[in-house]
């Protein structure tokens, strides 16, 4: 993997005012940033547990080296700085986070490929959007970064090294000047261009980020029919809500199905046991998504996974079944258990 050789110390260029033992880095003044730098680290990571570690090793070690801050740089750029330098340490393993259908061809609905589980650092997560996005940015930059979480992004986002990612996430993503990339990665401005044209080529390769919309009304109308498909099980009628070569995964398994008929014939064969479940709304990499609980055979429901849909224009075209529900029921703010 190419490296980015950065500290937790300032740059030595982009002077702005400032003092040592500044309030701009005291912890209640860093902590504005704790959200968009989250959103940084999960593309960088492609993992919602890790992007939160990182940013809260990033917020210890720029607390620790506070009294060292002499605002030759925004405190901004500092955490950036330091942010980058955590996922580039935490990422030193070659095996890059994946989607399972880039993995292996598609499986038929047979539980016999249940078999091969993944580990938890080989496959992307989802982030819960309110935890990357604020919710009171202006639409058009809401869009945007909705675009930047979803899954098929941050997976391609992994084919690149880690200058080239930093680079294309802090650029195309975040509206930086390419001066200000060359300064925090201790490099170039030609250098940061170069760079992202080569993230460009990179990505141009990759297929495309799933569009959708969960203000529109007629996506709204649409997912109030999965509701309600799914918690009446009618699996006819959730499959008529699906493109035709829709996608279905369920990490940690490495298998996946393609086409409606296939989930058809899973959901009511292997997945038979979802039968009765309730879904809970939420929104996850910048998709609709639902807590699944399934029937808890000692009374009320129990987590079973985070559902999150990829809507093309009027129907489904990926449903994915998170089942960590440990891990991500509590990073969503999801009940533990409903009555």
């Amino acid at each position: 993997m190419d490296t980015v050789t950065v500290d937790s110390s300032e740059g030595a260029t982009g002077r702005t005012a400032g003092v040592v033992g500044s309030t701009d880095v005291a912890p209640e003044a860093l902590e504005q940033y704790r959200r968009e730098l989250t959103g940084y680290c999960y593309r960088m990571l492609g993992s919602a547990s890790e992007a939160e570690d990182a940013v809260q090793d990033t917020m210890t070690k720029a607390w620790k080296a506070a009294d060292r801050f002499e605002g030759r740089s925004s405190a901004r750029s500092w955490l950036y700085r330091i942010a980058t330098n955590v996922c580039v340490d935490m990422q030193r393993s070659p095996q890059r986070r994946a989607r399972p259908m880039e993995l292996r061809t598609s499986s038929p609905p047979d539980p016999a490929h249940l078999a091969d589980v993944l580990p938890e650092h080989a496959w992307i997560t989802p982030v819960a959007d309110d935890r990357v996005i604020s919710m009171s940015a202006d639409p058009a930059d809401a869009a945007l970064a909705r675009d930047s979480i979803r899954l098929a992004f941050v997976a391609a986002l992994q084919h690149l090294p880690a200058r080239q990612r930093a680079s294309l996430i802090l650029c195309e993503v975040l509206g930086w000047q390419a001066a200000e990339v060359a300064e925090l990665l201790d490099t170039t401005p030609a250098a940061v261009n170069s760079a992202l044209q080569r993230a460009r080529a990179t990505l141009a390769e990759r297929p495309a980020s799933v569009e959708t919309s969960v203000d529109d009304p007629q996506r709204r109308a649409l997912l109030e029919r999965f509701v309600d498909a799914f918690e009446r099980y009618d699996v006819d009628a959730i499959v008529g809500l699906l493109h035709d070569d829709a996608v279905q995964s369920m990490p940690p398994y490495a298998m996946w199905i393609e086409g409606s008929e296939n989930i058809g014939a899973w959901l009511l064969g292997p997945g038979i046991g979802c039968e009765g479940s309730r879904l809970v709304a939420t929104n996850a990499s910048g998709c609709p998504a639902f807590g699944q609980y399934r029937v808890d055979p000692e009374g009320g429901f129990a987590p079973w996974g985070l559902q999150v849909l990829e809507i093309t224009g009027d129907r489904i075209s990926g449903y994915h079944n998170f089942l960590d529900t440990d891990t991500l029921f509590p990073l969503f703010g999801l009940p533990a258990h409903l009555d």
